[in-house]
């Protein structure tokens, strides 16, 4: 093929694609376009997770008559004259590409007024095509009307994901800004419901009550830095308030929601030592400096940023949060004596009780010959019994102990099991469901209905998944707004804190598509088995030990918890032996 140019409209879908991913981007530039416009209200409007339609208004300063088409022309901008604009950029738009790239993709629909202008101005645009400008009775301000989005580009819509997936993005977006502009009343209205409505004070934390409910935004930390150049203000949640996964991190550079790896790793650092592994804070950070120390124009999008400076703004993010955190959680220091000894006595077992125990295993048709120890007779057999056994097959074993309020020791005739008691409750736990569910399930009616505030975002997610909860045993209805009321649990987590189980499921729910309704419940039921389950440091009495260990035994695939831990470390009595010198290396 020769080299030739591209038609305009060819040329306009390839720049659409750079900044019209999926709905949530035309919603991000639809909502930056109503703050860069003074905007004191902004409602949005999206149908079918945005596919149909989104539909932005605003009460700004509106667009001149004689600007209409040229504003969803490419590169036509009010923001910036000159290059050297660029490194001084104190909007949020200012690449003039924004309208013209979602006009490219869909049927726009432009209708806006100014202050001075007696009459408004109504323009369409269909698949970059523009058609003549009308004169009509509106309101100060904007709105932008896109539907059927992808409509001419319908390779497109077969890399969207799920309507789930992309109404959560939307929730989410607008959640944030919502966050960061709380002097701007927000409106969210999704397929007809408002699942977001703030009221415009400027209070942040109403903005968090209305979002995480009233519990969560109590407990929020307050950061406020200000080294006279650039300020750091927001929240942080406490030790006690965290998230399996960094989604719920977010950071505002001069007004602009980015994803930066060096700020989300400052803010993990600041918490280092104080958060299990794999637990992550629930922090909103906004971060004022010169525009001439971060430059905004290294992504058509406009989500990532590079400072000038960014050893310093990582420096000041990590210093600023840790100092959050230690001023309103100190942390006490426990002596490992004092553990210990707890742990002794909660157990009520003393050394010589210990020492005593009953060599004979639990269960009838344990290893147990005349004159001859248990031990002794595991390593005869160690021989003939391979190291590693099917994954869904245990031996019979007999428990020893409970070491470090985290590890079950056992013996059996292969060896020495070391069992992680979180891991093993939780494959327990699983497979109990799971049966219940193929059976029949059994629900445990609650004496008094729980209610839950969630996120708008979360809230949306919940909702798709409520078929799959109820399949599993839960009795889960919407409760208004963004509530939701536990009515039942499924009897195996009849002891379980409904609000935790509940939040479980929410709070790392991950982009998933899979079909299969079997899939979604066996995924949601993992998730609320780890959060059930015993947790490392739990002192359990042998009673309770010994039930876990029997429980485990039944089940189909006792090495491993749902998500492919393992529950125990084997040792066999050869790998023993060998260790102690008693033979040779072979």
């Amino acid at each position: 093929m020769p080299i030739h140019i591209l038609s305009d409209a060819v040329a306009s879908q390839i720049a659409a694609g750079e900044v019209v991913e999926r709905p949530a981007s035309v919603v991000k530039e639809l909502l930056e376009n109503s703050l860069d416009a003074g905007a004191s209200k902004i409602t949005i409007l999206i149908q079918q997770a945005g596919k149909q339609l989104i539909e932005v208004s605003d009460n700004g300063t509106g667009i001149p008559a004689g600007e209409v088409s040229l504003a969803v022309t490419r590169h036509a901008t009010s923001k910036l004259a000159s290059a050297a604009d660029l490194f001084a950029i104190r909007t949020l738009g200012f690449r003039g590409e924004a309208l013209a790239s979602i006009a490219s993709v869909s049927r726009s629909t432009l209708t806006t007024r100014t202050q001075t202008e007696e009459t408004g101005s109504r323009l369409v645009v269909d698949g970059g095509d523009g058609g003549r400008l009308e004169h009509l009775a509106y309101p100060i301000g904007t709105t932008v009307r896109v539907e059927n989005l992808f409509s001419n580009v319908p390779a497109r819509l077969k890399f969207l994901k799920t309507d789930a997936t992309e109404r959560q993005q939307v929730h989410s977006l607008v959640t944030r800004y919502a966050l960061a502009y709380a002097r701007v009343q927000f409106t969210l209205m999704d397929d007809g419901k408002t699942v977001l409505q703030t009221s415009g004070r400027g209070d942040r934390r109403e903005v968090l009550a209305s979002l995480y409910g009233v519990d969560t935004a109590r407990q929020m930390l307050e950061v406020v830095f200000d080294d006279g150049e650039f300020t750091i203000e927001g929240f942080t949640s406490p030790l006690a308030l965290t998230r399996s996964n960094r989604r719920e991190m977010t950071f505002f550079i001069n007004g602009r929601w980015v994803q930066d790896t060096a700020l989300n790793a400052a803010l993990v650092q600041a918490y280092s030592g104080l958060l299990m592994v794999g637990r992550f804070p629930i922090s909103v950070l906004f971060i004022q400096l010169p525009p001439e120390e971060v430059d905004v124009n290294v992504h058509p999008a406009k989500a990532e940023v590079r400072f000038c400076n960014s050893d310093r703004v990582f420096s000041a993010v990590q210093r600023a949060v840790r100092r959050a955190v230690m001023a309103y959680s100190p942390i006490p220091a426990i002596p490992p004596q004092k553990l210990w000894g707890t742990a002794a006595a909660q157990t009520g077992v003393t050394s010589s009780q210990a020492a005593g125990l009953d060599w004979q295993f639990a269960h009838e048709g344990g290893i147990s010959g005349e004159g001859q120890s248990p031990i002794s007779q595991a390593a005869q057999q160690a021989a003939s019994i391979p190291d590693s056994l099917p994954a869904g097959s245990l031996p019979l074993l007999r428990l020893i102990g409970q070491i470090g309020a985290t590890y079950l020791v056992a013996e059996g005739p292969d060896g020495l099991y070391l069992i992680d008691q979180h891991a093993a409750h939780e494959r327990v736990l699983f497979e109990k469901l799971m049966e219940q569910r193929s059976t029949e399930v059994i629900m445990q009616p609650l004496l008094q209905p729980v209610t839950v505030q969630l996120a708008s975002h979360q809230a949306a997610s919940l909702a798709d998944s409520l078929d799959a909860l109820n399949s599993l045993g839960f009795l889960v209805e919407e409760f208004g707004g963004n509530a939701f009321r536990v009515r039942a649990l499924p009897a195996v987590f009849s002891s379980s804190d409904p609000e935790t189980l509940l939040r479980a499921v929410i709070e790392d729910i991950e982009e998933d598509e899979s079909p299969m309704q079997t899939e979604i419940e066996a995924r949601i039921a993992s998730r609320v088995c780890k959060r059930a389950a015993i947790k490392g440091g739990t002192v359990m009495a042998q009673e309770e030990q010994l039930a876990l260990l029997r429980d485990l035994e039944k089940c189909q695939s006792p090495r491993t918890c749902p998500h492919g831990r393992p529950t125990m470390i084997h040792l066999s009595v050869d790998l023993l032996e060998r260790q102690f010198g008693r033979r040779g290396s072979r």
